[in-house]
């Protein structure tokens, strides 16, 4: 009887310790990126966030120079920088494929009120720019369909309007976030009036999503040349 005893707790022992091991985690890009998704959300986190804006399936190459501009002090947020700092170019190339290879749904366009001059004030902006302030169109730069340029220039379509807003403001105001080196988007920010920005947020906001991103060869060489800090900063890009 003392052996058998000993035996049912040696097997219960057993099981118990089982039930109780760690699950072996995969190691995927996936998994490995879980700490990015706790605030960006990921498939099975697909809610409208104002401050934390979308990564899947943007463009690879903004993605990648994102996180090096965090990594290197070119964006000013402390998370991201500790997150990154330690990571190899080749790593953070990596990390925006796999985000960038990402299909995820979009949330429904914003119910906005919205008054006709707005929105005659937004079109006119982003479709046609305003030449005489050397303001160029929204779409000139991020697409006609507004869904971005491969590989270098995101998306405008999908994003909170109290997002758009934020970055804008970062860009005229030199905000840290949006870092402290002039790029051609601070520049056309602040050409803008509080007026105009607060109209091209509402009316992106409000915007059904359709589309895909436009190939490089449609970004005119001037405007490649004004955004060289975007576009040609590429480095490991294949």
């Amino acid at each position: 009887m003392h052996f058998i005893l000993i035996g049912i707790l040696f097997v219960a022992h057993g099981a118990f310790a089982d039930e109780n091991a760690p699950a072996a985690v995969p190691d995927t890009m996936a998994e490995r990126v879980k700490a990015c998704t706790i605030c960006h959300g990921d498939e099975d986190k697909l809610g409208r966030d104002a401050y934390y804006p979308r990564i899947g399936g943007k463009p690879a190459g903004y993605l990648f120079n994102q996180l090096r501009n965090f990594r290197d002090g070119r964006r000013h947020y402390q998370p991201m920088a500790i997150l990154l700092e330690n990571m190899t170019d080749d790593y953070l190339l990596q990390i925006a494929e796999h985000f960038s290879s990402l299909q995820q749904p979009y949330p429904p366009p914003e119910q906005i009120n919205i008054q006709s001059d707005e929105v005659k004030l937004a079109e006119q902006l982003v479709y046609n720019g305003d030449a005489q302030r050397d303001i160029p169109a929204c779409s000139a730069c991020h697409g006609d369909a507004l869904m971005g340029v491969e590989p270098f220039i995101p998306g405008l379509l999908g994003l909170p309007r109290a997002y758009i807003t934020a970055q804008m403001g970062g860009w005229r105001n030199g905000g840290l976030m949006r870092g402290q080196v002039p790029d051609c988007m601070s520049e056309i920010a602040k050409s803008l009036t509080d007026e105009e920005t607060n109209a091209i947020a509402k009316w992106l906001a409000m915007q059904q999503v359709s589309g895909k991103p436009s190939p490089s060869s449609t970004l005119s060489p001037e405007l490649a040349q004004r955004c060289n800090s975007i576009v040609m900063n590429n480095g490991a890009i294949k």
